[in-house]
């Protein structure tokens, strides 16, 4: 029973984290876009605008449910929750900290990228289920955009898990620092192992995981249908895409989906290449910065600080870069990041073989 009970405290948390982020991350994409286009962005609800996103919130939650009268009823009750609760589940095996992770299991990885892909089914079910020519419109968009960036992403990660030699994520995250229970080479000839910091870093294991972190981060927003990558939601073409019917609490969870998707896929990212929960500070002579800086508090502070960095590379993204057209988006995929990523594959067999 009492595991029961674990297991409702760890899913209500990862849930009211999902949900204090979303809040955070609609202020701050307000504000980031405001002062990249010269404006102030919300100031009068609140301090500086704070209470905005709950004034929001509060005057979504009062919305009517409409369903529009040619749809399919369950498939458009039940899309929202399938997109959100098939982001939702990837949390489940993310490590914050050493020894903190809600799932700790051997196919961590594969679980993730697993359960996130279930996404493109609730996209397709709101884009049919709602009858409108701009929702299904959208919802094929995402699908192929979605399907095809799975394969440089997948690709990306095996890069690194060819060089881990494990799926399991904790394990991974072990291996980018002090902590790691196996020599750590700086770009595959200098033993950081005693050093750590940024120098045990995956993305500094290997010259090709850069390349390789650089194409999943690209993958990673067409995944999340973020600019220059959203042509699913194009507002200027579909209205809002898949989502155009949707309102009230339906459209927050298809909302909610999108932000934790955000926070979801860059996580993945600083969990695989930018050092997980391991300290930025390396060890120099007497003074042990990495050793000091590395703990269960630490852990989550560090990842959450490299997570949120990433997140607001993507809106910086999304507010700088033109949306791409259809075949711009797929000629990027199949004829640049696909075989780039394969690649990295085939150098991350080469480079465990022969140089570790």
């Amino acid at each position: 029973m009492n595991f029961y009970i674990t297991y409702f405290i760890v899913a209500a948390g990862l849930f009211a984290f999902v949900g204090l982020f979303t809040m955070f991350g609609v202020y701050a994409e307000r504000k980031v876009s405001a002062f990249i286009q010269n404006r102030l962005g919300p100031t009068e609800t609140g301090k500086f605008g704070t209470l905005q996103v709950l004034a929001d919130m509060i005057k979504m939650v009062q919305k009517e449910l409409i369903i529009p009268a040619a749809a399919d009823k369950i498939l458009f009750l039940a899309a929202p929750a399938i997109i959100f609760i098939a982001v939702y589940l990837g949390f489940a095996a993310l490590p914050w900290a050493p020894g903190l992770v809600p799932a700790n299991i051997n196919i961590g990885l594969y679980y993730i990228f697993a359960i996130i892909s279930i996404e493109t089914l609730g996209i397709l079910m709101a884009g049919w289920g709602s009858n409108n020519k701009y929702s299904i419109l959208g919802a094929m968009r995402s699908a192929a955009q979605i399907i095809s960036y799975e394969i440089p992403a997948g690709f990306a990660l095996i890069s690194v898990v060819m060089v881990a030699q494990t799926l399991n994520l904790q394990d991974i995250a072990m291996l980018q620092g002090i902590l790691s229970p196996e020599k750590v080479k700086f770009f595959g000839f200098w033993d950081v192992s005693a050093i750590g910091g940024i120098l045990s870093w995956n993305v500094f294991q290997a010259p090709h995981l850069m390349v390789a972190f650089v194409i999943y981060f690209i993958a990673s927003l067409a995944e999340s249908n973020r600019a220059p990558f959203d042509i699913p939601e194009a507002e200027s073409e579909l209205v809002a895409g898949f989502h155009t019917e949707f309102t009230g609490l339906q459209f927050a969870l298809v909302f909610l989906a999108e932000y934790s998707m955000m926070f979801l896929v860059s996580m993945v990212g600083v969990i695989l290449f930018l050092g997980a929960w391991n300290t930025p500070l390396p060890n120099m002579g007497s003074v042990h910065l990495a050793s000091w800086t590395t703990g269960t508090i630490w852990g989550i502070f560090w990842i959450l600080v490299k997570t949120l960095l990433l997140v607001g590379i993507q809106m910086w993204i999304r507010w700088t870069l033109p949306r791409l057209r259809v075949d711009q988006l797929m000629n990027l995929c199949w004829k640049v990041l696909t075989p780039l990523a394969f690649a990295c594959m085939l150098i991350s067999g080469i480079w465990r073989l022969w140089v570790m």
